[in-house]
């Protein structure tokens, strides 16, 4: 058992780190929720992105447990496994958990977090090393569960509702907003996107989160 899995079972201090030592990315988690009636929806942009990164690399997603599909391959010489929650997003937590005892991940920053984020413009992307939910309600279950918010996201934007021409944190509005599909127009914008995610992913993997952050944190 990892020294990760034994704070996760036997209690310890939340965020704690261990120093300056690097990790280098063994899991890359997407959130969404899962089933062919939300497949199209802004929630599951990073559905969208992992499902791209695996294909690249001729992966298939072949273990399916009642929380998470997973595929596992080789990307940029290291073994990486890539995985989705079959929970709903609210619920990616126990996902989460499965995976870091199936891998025997030393750290969550082993894990990059993939998902959508209505603070960002549509289509943009953002990585981030740590910190809070930001308001997805998925990152922030993974950090109840997990006790820590020091695991590296990549986030794609997916827009904030308006509602009377002004941007609107209603909960109603919102809910009906990343759960809806999104228009032609928004749709490219996702698209392209999602190829600059998968790209920031590669980069993590390869060459950290650091190099990563400084890359593609910025507009093109």
């Amino acid at each position: 058992m990892t020294a990760f899995l034994k704070r996760l079972l036997g209690g310890g201090d939340r965020g704690h780190d261990d120093g300056d030592r690097t990790y280098d990315i063994r899991l890359v988690f997407a959130l969404g929720n899962p089933g062919k009636e939300y497949a199209g929806n802004r929630r599951n942009v990073g559905f969208w992105a992992v499902t791209r990164l695996a294909k690249e690399y001729g992966l298939d997603f072949d273990t399916k447990t009642g929380t998470y599909s997973l595929a596992e391959g080789e990307i940029a010489g290291r073994r990486i496994a890539i995985a989705k929650t079959r929970t709903y997003n609210n619920d990616s937590g126990r996902a989460v958990m499965a995976l870091i005892s199936k891998l025997k991940l030393d750290h969550a920053r082993e894990m990059l977090v993939v998902c959508d984020h209505l603070d960002l413009p549509t289509g943009k992307v953002r990585i981030r090393p740590d910190g809070s939910g930001g308001g997805q309600k998925g990152v922030a279950d993974i950090i109840a569960k997990t006790r820590t918010d020091a695991f590296p996201r990549v986030r794609i934007g997916i827009g904030r509702p308006n509602h009377r021409g002004e941007p609107t944190r209603d909960p109603e509005h919102v809910a009906n907003w990343v759960l809806g599909d999104p228009t032609p127009d928004e749709r490219r914008l996702l698209d392209t996107g999602v190829d600059r995610a998968v790209a920031a992913i590669e980069c993590a993997i390869a060459e950290g989160i650091e190099v990563a952050m400084n890359k593609f944190n910025r507009d093109e």
